[in-house]
């Protein structure tokens, strides 16, 4: 049997899974929705529903992974064998391990866009730019597969290289260097913001409270968030939690998970919307946020370049710490269940992932006109994880734990609280999450 890898510490382990967390929606999304949903108002409903959903589901997530110490198939598999439980909790396993599999796939095409815009403001290739000629750029940069392709393998390559390394040697070490660097550029683009004429606008936009526009649409959007944001329901966290001691407290940990991840989307959106408010755009959603107004507004700033520099470099580090987490799970289940290295199987996956992409970046181009059930493929590969398979997984992660690994065994020093905690998270993971998570789901596929 191959040795089961652990974290050095409990501070990596933190890192890692922050950085797990924090990806490329935290730095565009969370902001946006914040400033549309009713600003401080929001993030109220947002933390509320964080406590209500997220925590209880990343408890559950990091609890079954610890205690079963392996790949989210084989953790399903063990603890319901060892607990005689019916073997179709592991179908939860391999809905993990497909989700960050497909979503991997698309998600290295997007952070292969920050690789090119920070290879642009290195090289100053905007400098002077009109704001239509950075339109135009993001423009051909979507319609020219050979570029996509060319960011989306560089993306993969350095994802596959880490991984392949291990826990320890790869993914621990880039972690140890990337997470306290994506925290210091945060920090500097937040000071450098906070000297824009905008900052003040900015402030109102994201923290102004405004009951007005709380509906159940936005609690819904809140809801969703706060599921999607900690990487929940793909076997990342759990893989993650697999590498820790038998002795770690799972509360503690995922309360500072959340705390952090929320942290950090609140000082992205401090580091960005001053800029877009000083220079008198309109703040946007999506890819046009961060690849068309962000530039147009750093190049019209004192020192755009340099500090265009620091954001895309802050973007590429979220990307790929996220990438890492996603990456682990699909590698550590394939070296588990055959007789093949970490390296080949992380390779051999990896390659697979990268294939997919393909035709991911392809459905911006050559490929716009295939659809699979009215969307393209990029746009099919989202829909499928988003509001499918990562509601199934959450899902099966926070009923196992309750139903069969916390009503069968004793998990009190596990979780490190006292019997009042955890009634409450008990009854939070059992019955309001799976009942939120299927609302989510249901809003995803027939409402939104």
């Amino acid at each position: 049997m191959k040795s089961q890898p652990q974290w050095s510490n409990r501070s990596v382990f933190l890192l890692a899974a922050v950085g797990s967390a924090v990806g490329l929606g935290n730095i565009w999304k969370f902001p946006y929705i914040v400033g549309e949903n009713g600003g401080g108002a929001f993030i109220l409903v947002y933390l509320f529903c964080i406590a209500l959903v997220g925590i209880p589901v990343l408890i559950a997530e990091i609890l079954i992974g610890k205690t079963a110490q392996a790949n989210p198939v084989s953790a399903f598999e063990n603890l319901a064998g060892k607990f005689k439980a019916s073997r179709f909790w592991v179908i939860f396993g391999f809905i993990g391990i497909i989700t960050g599999f497909l979503i991997l796939s698309f998600y290295s095409v997007v952070a292969g866009w920050a690789l090119e815009y920070l290879a642009v403001f290195l090289q100053n290739d905007l400098a002077g730019a009109a704001p239509e000629q950075v339109k135009n750029h993001f423009a051909d940069l979507l319609k020219s597969p050979s570029q996509l392709l060319f960011w989306h393998s560089i993306f993969m390559l350095l994802t596959i290289l880490i991984v392949a390394k291990g826990v320890n040697q790869g993914i621990e070490k880039v972690i140890s260097l990337a997470m306290p660097a994506l925290f210091l550029i945060l920090i500097i683009l937040v000071i450098y913001a906070s000297q824009q004429a905008g900052f003040s606008e900015a402030l109102a936009y994201l923290f102004t409270p405004d009951f007005s526009l709380i509906s159940t649409e936005t609690t819904l959007i809140a809801l969703g968030h706060a599921f999607f944001t900690l990487s929940l329901g793909m076997g990342a966290m759990m893989v993650y939690g697999s590498y820790l001691s038998k002795n770690t407290a799972v509360v503690r940990l995922s309360l500072s998970i959340a705390l952090i991840d929320t942290l950090v989307a609140l000082l992205a959106g401090l580091a960005i919307f001053p800029l877009i408010f000083t220079y008198g755009l309109e703040p946007s959603s999506g890819p046009s946020l961060l690849f068309i107004s962000l530039p147009n507004a750093l190049l019209a700033l004192p020192f755009g370049q340099f500090f265009g520099i620091a954001f895309f470099l802050l973007l590429l580090i979220a990307a790929l710490s996220s990438a890492i987490s996603i990456l682990e799970p699909v590698v550590r289940f394939v070296e588990q269940k055959t007789q093949l290295t970490r390296r080949i199987s992380a390779w051999l996956m990896g390659i697979i992932i990268w294939l997919i992409g393909i035709s991911a970046l392809l459905a911006f181009n050559e490929w716009a006109e295939v659809k699979l059930f009215g969307r393209n493929i990029f746009d099919s590969l989202d829909f499928l994880t988003t509001n499918i398979l990562l509601p199934l997984g959450g899902l099966g992660i926070s009923l196992f734990a309750t139903w069969v690994l916390a009503s069968k065994s004793n998990i009190l020093s596990s979780l490190g609280i006292g019997n009042l905690a955890y009634k409450i998270w008990y009854w939070l993971a059992a019955i309001v999450a799976p009942a939120v998570i299927l609302m989510i789901a249901w809003n995803g596929l027939f409402i939104s």
